[in-house]
């Protein structure tokens, strides 16, 4: 079982940043592809970034792309978005999830990970 504890969001002005991060309960979290996901009030959960178990492949959507950044410190069990550029669209609960089948490569759908955390709200104000 994978506790994941996302933290970090907030209410940002339009241009701004904010760091999230999500803490894994697991000492097997380097077996794992972490990916972002948001989802706004009235629409489906999209996928937003992720990242493999090395940390060495990283994936956007492109709606994104080029502003937040995706890592993981794999000593401390922990995955961050960095999201710079914060726009009005971004607004949404965040979500942090795992997927721990072993697959090699990483996958963009929601349905695909099987832990999830709460998810944390971010707010951009224009």
């Amino acid at each position: 079982q994978v506790q994941l504890v996302e933290s970090g969001g907030g209410l940002v002005q339009a241009g701004g940043s904010l760091r999230l991060s999500c803490a894994a309960s697991e000492r097997t979290f380097t077996n794992n592809i972490m990916g972002w996901f948001r989802q706004a009030p009235g629409k489906e959960r999209e996928f937003v970034a992720a990242i493999s178990r090395s940390g060495i492949n990283t994936y956007y959507a492109d709606s994104v792309k080029g502003r937040f950044t995706v890592s993981r410190d794999n000593a401390k069990n922990t995955v961050y978005l960095q999201m710079n550029g914060l726009k009005p669209e971004d607004t949404a609960i965040y979500y942090c999830a795992a997927d721990s089948t072993g697959v090699v490569r990483v996958r963009t759908r929601p349905g695909e990970y099987d832990y999830w955390g709460q998810g944390t709200q971010v707010t951009v104000s224009s």
